[in-house]
């Protein structure tokens, strides 16, 4: 999983067992501790700040609230927190969650096209966004919450209100993704807002968001299809994966391939 990580722990999905594991990362990465729960694969997860609220989604077609314990006994043999809580309403895969700044939202992507607005306190969908013609793939708040970002297998990005209002969509042939969009993230820096999307075209783009939503560059250098991008808490670096089992490095201000790291295996998220 590709993370810039600023905690102790982390939090990893593991599709063949259905389960999410927790990695301590002090100094080298080993096993805390596992949730257990879903009847499908994991598919994505979402951590708050101080580590106390995960979501999990997964292809059993539901996102899980999950209570934190640090339970007893060690690695594969801890139970390291209970399922609270099961929101359903999705009728296909759920491939992506997101959790708003003050943990009180999510937000969902699934196969069945849908983006769902969910309110954590009251375990219900508040809101639907039906727009993509084919999965949603990935979505993401704004640093302010108040924009949404999604990215689809119809090729489409598409920028959306928290009311579920689609405001603009990037579908243009000289600019979108040319086959499937895995990956959106906002960058978290308010200074320089940007959106970062990668895609099975095997590149990653950088959009403007000031003034209007444009392509500012593409970062070509990967080999097969991009699954995963993440952006460094300042904004100022980006890294992706994919296909081809490489992790690439960049600079988003200056569009600049910094480095890569062999994971010698695909990349998934």
């Amino acid at each position: 999983r590709l993370f810039f990580y600023h905690h102790a722990s982390a939090f990893s999905p593991c599709p063949s067992t259905r389960e999410l594991v927790i990695m301590a990362t002090t100094d080298a990465l080993s096993l805390r501790g596992v949730l257990r729960g879903h009847r499908g694969w994991v598919t994505a997860i979402a951590v708050n700040e101080d580590g106390t609220q995960v979501l999990s989604a997964s292809r059993d077609k539901t996102i899980v609230q999950w209570n934190i314990t640090r339970g007893d006994g060690e690695g594969a043999l801890s139970q390291y927190g209970i399922a609270h809580r099961a929101l359903k309403g999705h009728g296909h895969f759920v491939e992506d969650v997101v959790l708003s700044k003050d943990g009180q939202f999510a937000l969902s992507a699934s196969w069945d096209g849908s983006l769902r607005l969910w309110d954590l306190n009251e375990g219900k969908s508040t809101r639907r966004f039906v727009q993509h013609t084919k999965a949603a793939t990935s979505v993401a708040f704004s640093p302010d919450n108040r924009q949404i970002v999604s990215g689809s297998k119809d090729h489409t990005i598409r920028l959306w209100n928290t009311l579920g209002e689609c405001k603009i969509t990037i579908d243009e042939a000289s600019q979108s993704h040319s086959d499937w969009v895995s990956c959106v993230h906002f960058s978290p820096s308010t200074t320089t807002p940007l959106v970062v999307s990668a895609g099975w075209d095997k590149l990653v783009k950088v959009w403007t968001i000031t003034d209007e939503f444009k392509l500012k560059q593409n970062l070509a250098g990967h080999t097969g299809y991009v699954n995963a991008v993440t952006i460094s808490p300042d904004g100022s670096l980006c890294a992706s994966g994919g296909k081809d089992g490489t992790a690439m490095l960049w600079a988003l201000e200056e569009g600049k391939h910094l480095y890569s790291l062999a994971a010698k295996d695909i990349i998934n998220a």
